[in-house]
């Protein structure tokens, strides 16, 4: 070998060599398996808008202190001398006063825990939203599941069409089949791909939904959903709905808004009475002894019709949050009975699918795939079995995931996460 040929040999390996690194280089990032706690993790700490309103919640917590404090203290100073012969600025009388204003008792306190019931407002639209991410997220992952589910099956489907195809190539070889046959399974494997296009379009849907969710990149890698739903959750609408309604955020925002107009009503009655100002002034005279005095002022609150309508608001306020919290108990109601519903049929049909349906469709395909190599069945019946068997493998992976979305529903209508726990282990307030 000639000592050019040689060199071509390494200049095309080490071409070749760099070609496969720049590729490997171009190449998505594999993504691992996604579990659904890591997924859920991801979102309550990323997800933008929860991270917004948890800053919100945080402001407000600022706000007691501030409407529970005093006003800042005034100092005044001033000065007195004649106007014919004074001796600006040096006057003969110097004035140096120190006032502070107090609001009548009661009220600095009960408006700081007015502040406070609005923060825990806050507090409770956060735990709403949080609820409403980890629901979505949730829905969105069990989506994933069973679309990724039903696109494994339908590959697997396609080596049992090419399995038929080779029984249809062989019997037509031997002349005991048309050709019809052959052509017949080769046109249901096209129309497989056809399927495996519209499963890989709805699994790139919902992987751009997730990743939004998450705060990522709409075409983020992600890997495949791999926890299936937990079915084993046992509970009586009664149950459930105690649950409800110990824990759903919005049954405690409302009562909290109850709560705040109470205090409300409260500080309006204590408007009635005046606030003061107490104060020390410290008189300096050129010509004679300087001298201490004390002050205090009274607010005069004669404008009572404000403080009538301030009363009639907050009276009025406290009635619309208890109707509020009263329309809120009968939707949670609604919720939970219509998700518990769901739930407990998802389940029962993805029982059905596996234990009677897919049995009955296997037994059918193989009694037709062993009658077709004998001759007992036509193509038809073979095809048929095999479309049946597939519809009700795909139909069982999609209600699998229909069962995960409607326990993530039934988590949000009840405010709490449903592990296959007792009930009595959940029937707690959260703090």
């Amino acid at each position: 070998m000639s000592a050019l040929t040689r060199g071509v040999g390494v200049f095309l390996a080490v071409l070749a060599w760099g070609n496969l690194q720049v590729a490997k280089a171009q190449a998505p990032a594999t993504a691992a398996n996604l579990a659904l706690n890591e997924v859920v993790d991801l979102a309550l700490r990323d997800n933008p808008q929860l991270q917004g309103l948890r800053s919100r919640w945080g402001a407000m917590q600022e706000r007691p202190a501030q409407a529970g404090a005093l006003p800042n203290p005034m100092f005044t100073y001033s000065g007195m001398d004649r106007v014919s012969g004074g001796t600006w600025p040096d006057t003969e009388e110097k004035r140096f006063m120190l006032q502070q204003e107090f609001l009548w008792f009661g009220k600095r306190g009960l408006r700081g825990s007015i502040a406070a019931k609005d923060a825990e407002t806050m507090r409770r639209e956060v735990d709403a939203l949080t609820l409403d991410v980890i629901m979505q997220v949730k829905e969105s992952y069990y989506d994933l599941y069973a679309v990724q589910r039903a696109t494994a099956i339908t590959r697997e489907e396609q080596e049992v069409l090419g399995r038929m195809v080779k029984i249809a190539e062989t019997l037509y070889a031997t002349g005991e089949r048309s050709q019809a046959d052959v052509l017949k399974a080769q046109t249901e494997i096209t129309l497989l791909k056809q399927k495996l296009l519209e499963l890989q379009a709805q699994e790139a849907a919902l992987k751009a939904k997730l990743n939004t969710l998450l705060n990522r990149r709409a075409d983020a890698p992600l890997g495949v959903a791999a926890t299936p739903p937990q079915t084993g959750f046992s509970g009586n609408f009664e149950q459930l709905l105690a649950l409800a309604v110990t824990n759903r955020p919005e049954i405690r925002s409302a009562q909290t808004q109850i709560e705040r107009y109470e205090l409300d009503k409260q500080l309006m009655a204590k408007e009635y009475w005046p606030d003061y100002k107490l104060g020390v002034e410290y008189r300096d005279f050129t010509d004679s002894d300087n001298m201490l005095m004390f002050t205090v002022s009274v607010e005069l609150p004669i404008w009572q019709s404000k403080y009538r309508a301030g009363a009639r608001e907050a009276a009025k306020m406290a009635a619309s949050s208890r109707a509020a919290r009263e329309t809120v108990e009968r939707q949670t109601a609604l919720d939970v009975q219509d998700t518990h519903v769901k739930f407990l049929t998802a389940r029962k049909t993805l029982a059905l699918y596996r234990t009677e349906l897919i049995p009955q469709a296997e037994t059918s395909f193989n009694a037709s795939e062993a009658g077709y190599r004998t001759g007992k069945a036509s193509f038809l019946d073979l095809l048929e079995s095999e479309r049946f068997l597939l519809n009700a493998r795909v139909m069982a992976a999609m209600t699998e995931g229909a069962l995960g979305m409607q326990a993530a529903r039934l988590e949000r209508a009840v405010g709490n996460a449903l592990p296959p726990k007792p009930m009595t282990e959940l029937l707690k307030v959260d703090p």
